[in-house]
């Protein structure tokens, strides 16, 4: 299965994404609780997919993912947000995301996004 890394600022989420993904056989390769982070980390761990909130401190994940698409322009990025959103989601996908999660997570819709990307 994918290679994935978590990026949220909350530990909680981070942890039930990678439940959601590790029990769908996924392997998480790394995690991280800002854009800054989760740029490095993309950088160095080139996973398969990564999941990415939108609002973090240090850099949010719209910016985060600009600077991951810069580093690699074929990088799957699955954005992650609250429902209202909906401007900042647009904004994402216009900015090279793959396809957006909305929380509260639901682990049928969280599996689906990630193979519709994936495939």
């Amino acid at each position: 299965m994918a290679r994935i890394l978590v990026v949220d600022d909350a530990k909680f989420t981070r942890l039930t994404l990678t439940n959601i993904l590790q029990k769908a056989n996924h392997e998480v390769v790394g995690e991280a609780a800002n854009g800054k982070k989760a740029v490095e980390l993309h950088l160095m761990l080139r996973p398969n997919l990564t999941t990415m909130d939108i609002t973090m401190p240090e850099m949010n994940g719209i910016e985060a993912l600009k600077k991951i698409k810069t580093q690699s322009q074929h990088a799957k990025v699955v954005m992650c947000s609250a429902l209202g959103q909906q401007k900042l989601i647009v904004e994402a996908i216009e900015n090279g995301a793959k396809d957006f999660i909305a929380k509260p997570f639901d682990e049928r819709m969280v599996l689906e996004a990630i193979e519709r990307v994936l495939s």
